[in-house]
């Protein structure tokens, strides 16, 4: 404990994080019979609040002055591409969008709501099975999980009866039963709502992918497509499809949110305690330095505090767990020139890109309806649903149009077609071309782990608080640019079916370095990896510390290589597959778990 800290009654758990993962080990804990607090960092945020119509979908506020999002002033990290460069602080919302307050990213976020494929989960052994160990390229660190699909399938259930996903099931218990995606696994129930409607785009591309052959599927969404009250009597609306989800609080409530979905019953627990505005600085340890006795933190009247407590769960979005670890000196730190340490080892990515199709200008795609998850994808090239031999690279990717609604603003930014002029009477002809009649299709690719792409404590930049910044060493590699240029060079002839009179391919601008002022997503992850060994992971298949066996720590840093699908359902489902071992195993044996 900091000297100066005022020490505060002891708790059974201390949560660091208000996003879906603490949410849900925030409720579990609860439910065990634990005393809870949760520190968020961020605001008090509720969906009566943020989610306020009309004032919700204010796209200024939202989209341009990141009013969910992080406060890059008080902390942030610094990028570079690769270790002869000196980082810099990421000081301007572009590349990825952390949020910040009760509901973290998961108040912001799509809706998108996947389960990861069977294959990624063991993709080291599954790639060395198919193809030999020399298939892995010089370089990188391919890892399996430690956990296998049929162990999590029943996490994945709850997840989505949780959130209220809506989707399609292709294989229930064996049978197939509907039009979903082939490619999936067998699943031991259907989608606790069916898939939302396809908007025009979608239904164009699920024609045109089906008849080149390829293999079209509704996405999984966590908007509702109907009312439905989920296990912990918490009520969702149907969706409208108003074009507010990524950004925004749903004022539906029919996106999925910790603060839709489970804090309305969470908050109202006697054994649960929420403490918005407080910075986490550090995880206190004994003198022996394997058992955690808490967190030191600043709150909102700026005091520095403890909170003693018997098991710290970290919760926070990716890059924060990291460094916490690191300021916190549990596990050891990544060195990259001997490839050894674990914690910021294995920082991973998504490399996405964007293809717009324009149609005949008869064809209007009414592009400001849409869905945050709602969408039609196809998954012959994502993760190992097709034969990688004579391509030469590792992991793959899902094509979708995923229409989530195009704002006024955003709208006026896309401009037209290739080669139109940036300004004038033209420029704005091409813009309301492109909105009007145009759609676009995105490759959402895996970016695999490298051992010279990691997260470490920055040497020369502090936050607010005086703590060093996360320092994130980044390149997009050979295998990532080589995966996403054969499988973005797929949509053309999706485009050719839909009678496209003009595509522009993503692939064109993909294989620059790694650009910050961009747009690319917010699914990072790696870093804090789990796994079966010591020397190549930060936690067990538990999410649990092999140092510090009473710290867990749940969110996409537990990912040991990137994924073509988006995050959220794997770390839900993770979350609850480690809570159900805390509360069936540690909590009556405290303890490294085995097995």
């Amino acid at each position: 404990m900091s000297d100066d800290a005022r020490r505060l009654k002891p708790v059974d758990v201390v949560v660091v994080g208000g996003g879906w993962a603490g949410s849900i080990m925030a409720k579990e804990m609860t439910e065990a019979g634990r005393t809870v607090v949760m520190l968020e960092r961020g605001p008090d945020r509720s969906t009566a609040g943020e989610g306020a119509y009309p004032a919700s979908i204010d796209e200024l506020e939202a989209n341009f002055r990141y009013k969910l999002f992080q406060d890059l002033s008080k902390s942030t990290v610094t990028i570079r591409n690769n270790a002869s460069q000196t980082a810099l602080p990421y000081r301007r919302m572009a590349a990825f969008l952390p949020g910040e307050g009760v509901g973290g990213a998961g108040l912001h976020w799509s809706g998108v709501h996947f389960r990861m494929p069977p294959d990624d989960l063991r993709l080291r052994s599954r790639v060395i099975e198919k193809y030999g160990a020399k298939f892995i390229p010089e370089g990188m660190n391919l890892q399996d999980y430690g956990v296998s699909y049929e162990e999590l399938e029943p996490f994945f259930d709850r997840a989505e009866k949780v959130f209220g996903t809506s989707g399609e099931a292709y294989k229930v218990n064996g049978q197939v039963v509907g039009q979903g995606n082939v490619f999936a696994p067998s699943r031991s129930d259907h989608f606790p709502l069916p898939p939302l409607k396809d908007v025009y785009t979608a239904h164009l591309f699920r024609k045109a992918a089906a008849e080149v052959g390829f293999h079209p599927y509704s996405l999984p969404a966590a908007n509702a497509s109907q009312q439905y009250t989920n296990p912990y009597g918490v009520q969702m609306g149907p969706c409208n499809f108003c074009g507010y989800c990524s950004g925004y609080a749903c004022y539906m409530y029919s996106k999925a949110s910790p603060n839709v979905n489970i804090l309305p019953v969470l908050r109202r627990h006697p054994l649960f305690e929420l403490r918005p505005n407080c910075h986490v600085l550090k995880v206190e340890r004994d003198s022996t330095g394997t058992r955690a006795t808490g967190v030191t933190y600043t709150d909102a009247e700026g005091r520095v505090v403890t909170q003693p407590a018997e098991i710290v769960i970290l919760t926070a979005f990716q890059f924060h767990n990291v460094r916490l670890m690191l300021l916190s000196g549990i596990g050891r730190p990544y060195d990259p020139v001997r490839n050894e340490g674990v914690v910021g080892r294995n920082f991973v990515y998504q490399n996405v890109t964007t293809s717009v199709v324009w149609l005949d200008p008869r064809v209007e795609t009414n592009q400001y309806i849409g869905a945050g998850g709602g969408g039609v994808a196809f998954d012959d090239f994502n993760s190992e649903n097709f034969d990688h031999g004579p391509l030469g690279f590792v992991g793959g990717s899902p094509v979708w149009v995923n229409q989530a609604g195009v704002r006024a603003i955003a709208a006026a930014h896309s401009g037209g077609p290739p080669g139109t002029p940036r300004w004038g009477s033209a420029w704005k002809a091409g813009m309301i071309d492109t909105y009007r009649h145009s759609l676009r299709i995105d490759a959402h690719g895996a970016n695999m782990a490298y051992r010279d792409v990691y997260l470490d404590l920055d040497p020369t930049w502090k936050d607010a608080y005086g703590q060093p910044l996360l320092r994130m060493t980044f390149d997009w590699k050979d295998n990532d640019i080589r995966m996403n240029r054969y499988v973005v060079d797929k949509i053309g002839n999706v485009a050719k079916a839909m009678g496209a009179r003009n595509v522009h391919l993503g692939m064109r601008e993909f294989g620059r370095p790694f650009d910050t002022r961009q747009y690319q997503t917010t699914h990072l992850g790696g870093g804090a990896v789990m796994g079966t060994d010591p020397q190549t992971s930060a936690l067990n298949r538990y999410m649990q510390s092999w140092d510090v066996h009473n710290v867990f720590v749940i969110g996409a840093n537990a990912f040991p290589q990137g994924t073509g699908y988006n995050p959220t359902g794997m770390v839900a489902a993770l979350a609850y597959w480690a809570a159900h071992h805390i509360r069936t195993t540690y909590l009556a044996h405290p303890g490294p778990l085995a097995g």
